[in-house]
């Protein structure tokens, strides 16, 4: 699946990843494409951009660490980052009920 697809849906998604508790950015990554079943393997320039939107918007927070000699950063879900989630996940639930009702429902009703 092509990031462009994802849209409106990344933000959540990276989200979801951190539920469980604090990553490093690749770990996100592989978190995510572990989750589906290798059908969203984004890449690194999708999702770091992403994780540093978020950061700013206060939805998590990172901190630097260094392991094995290499500095990396580890994200973890803020307050408003779970409340984030939990609307995230309500706004796609009623989403995905309407798209399928109207995939559904065949045929369209005629208008004049």
């Amino acid at each position: 699946m092509r990031a462009e697809a994802l849209k409106g849906h990344l933000d959540a998604l990276l989200l979801a990843t951190l539920e469980e508790g604090p990553r490093h950015g690749y770990a996100i990554k592989e978190a995510l494409c572990e989750a589906t079943g290798g059908r969203l393997d984004l890449p690194t320039g999708t999702i770091y951009p992403a994780l540093h939107r978020l950061e700013r918007a206060g939805l998590i927070s990172g901190t630097w660490s260094v392991t094995a000699g290499r500095r990396r950063r580890t994200y973890q879900l803020t307050g408003s980052g779970v409340a984030a989630l939990r609307e995230a996940r309500q706004n796609w639930s009623e989403f995905a009920d309407v798209i399928s009702s109207a995939l559904r429902s065949t045929p369209w009703p005629i208008t004049s």
